[in-house]
């Protein structure tokens, strides 16, 4: 591992960031009359000023998940999609795995690909029964009821996100948090926005049903519907580290509601170290994503700026994205060295735009694919592999080298997975096999 150059860190108290805070207050505590018309409600006069968090903190992201446009096979199922309405009187019921901890929280909902503006009628927080993932049940009493600006729902317009008001609700470090909406008129649209590749265990159910206890006859998927990120107040040094990534930080081959994606897994071991229990891991990735080109979700340049550097305390960056990129080009050698160069253009441009929000950047090697689809007879996708590798390990461009190939690969066949951490698809790993990713991250970098 190399320690690059580190940055110098953000300083909070910047023209910018004072500008964005005073936007998004005046947003937050703005009630529209059309937001109350659009609920059934008279118009009200101006709600008053949010009571004002605790000093000596700021907000960080815990959890995030990438928006995309969901595709026809992860629609809600029928009933809930209609030819021209979605999710109409419905209750969505979603559990999310929390990074870091704090008394009060505040949610983002996300219509960044929605056809149309989205109606949130009523949203509440709950603790899920048991505290595990993966059920309808929440712990009784344990019900708060979430406000936008004092109102209880938002019209949050097309291509935009919505921040909740804080909500004084204390939760623990890696633990779970239930988020309940219900839409009365739904998007007046198919197109709508979702994470498709959750890993966790959603449930619809027609009717109100936010404050219920149990959702008895709700149907399951393993979707997340409009949820963009959840923030708890921190400590003044609380921050976040963002993974940039695909469907390896995605956690496709980990275990449904069990949470031990590879960026869970090294969350669990910061949290452990007292010098580090106040760093969030934030994963933001997406199955099938690529670097350059779009894929199942926008291309990782065009969308570093709305999932990493908008995001609140963000501090570190680890880019562990590319495969994609490479197993999708041609499998010829003249290919293989074009995205060779092009990728490593792309990892400069964003070390760069990080740089320039005080962010350092640790760039992960790109694991094996040998025996996988991506793996051409000629051996062109490996040999762009090797060469993109050799240039995170050497250039100096990264602050810090994370060499997450030397942490998987089989010692007697370093194409190719160690059989152990192998999902049978010779590229996704088990998850033995993110628990390895996870180990072999310095903790260093993160003091």
């Amino acid at each position: 591992m190399n320690l690059r150059r580190t940055p110098s860190t953000r300083r909070p108290s910047s023209p910018r960031r004072i500008a964005v805070a005073v936007t998004a207050l005046v947003a937050c505590c703005a009630v529209p009359s059309a937001v109350a018309a659009a609920h059934g409600e008279t118009a009200a006069p101006p709600a008053p000023t949010a009571v004002p968090a605790p000093a000596g903190g700021h907000w960080v992201h815990t959890w995030s998940a990438t928006p995309q446009l969901t595709e026809p096979a992860n629609m809600p199922p029928a009933p809930y999609t209609r030819a021209d309405r979605v999710l109409a009187d419905t209750t969505v019921r979603q559990t999310v795995h929390l990074s870091t901890g704090g008394q009060r929280v505040r949610l983002r909902l996300s219509n960044a690909f929605g056809g149309t503006d989205l109606p949130v009628t009523g949203v509440s927080l709950a603790r899920p029964a048991d505290g595990t993932a993966g059920t309808a049940a929440v712990v009784p009493g344990s019900t708060r009821r979430v406000t936008f600006g004092g109102s209880p729902g938002i019209d949050i317009p097309r291509g935009a996100q919505a921040v909740s008001d804080p909500v004084d609700f204390p939760v623990p470090a890696d633990g779970n948090l239930t988020v309940t909406l219900y839409l009365a008129q739904g998007q007046a649209s198919t197109d709508l926005t979702s994470h498709p590749g959750s890993r966790t265990t959603s449930y619809l159910l027609t009717g109100d049903h936010l404050d219920d206890g149990d959702l008895p006859g709700a149907t399951p998927v393993d979707h997340w519907y409009f949820l963009g990120g959840v923030e708890a107040w921190s400590p003044r040094d609380g921050s976040a580290a963002v993974v940039l990534g695909d469907s390896l930080t995605d956690g496709r081959g980990s275990t449904t509601n069990h949470n031990d994606r590879w960026p869970d897994q090294f969350g669990t071991r910061l949290h452990a170290r007292t010098g580090t229990r106040d760093i969030a891991v934030v994963n933001q990735a997406a199955g099938g994503n690529r670097v350059l080109h779009d894929g199942l979700g926008p291309n990782a340049l065009a969308r570093l700026d709305r999932d990493v550097l908008a995001m609140s305390g963000v501090t570190r960056l680890i880019v562990f994205e590319g495969i994609n990129d490479i197993g999708t080009a041609d499998p010829t050698q003249a290919a293989a060295q074009q995205v060779t160069r092009e990728l490593i253009g792309a990892y400069r441009q964003i070390v760069a735009r990080a740089h320039a929000q005080g962010i350092r950047v640790y760039g992960a090697t790109l694991t094996p694919l040998g025996g996988n689809a991506y793996d051409d007879p000629a051996g062109a996708h490996e040999a762009a592999r090797q060469a993109v590798n050799r240039w995170i390990r050497t250039s100096g461009v990264f602050d810090a080298v994370i060499d997450f190939d030397a942490a998987v690969r089989d010692p007697a066949a370093p194409r190719q997975l160690l059989p152990a951490y192998d999902t049978g698809d010779h590229l996704h790993l088990d998850p033995a096999g993110y628990r390895a990713l996870a180990d072999a991250v310095p903790l260093r970098l993160f003091r």
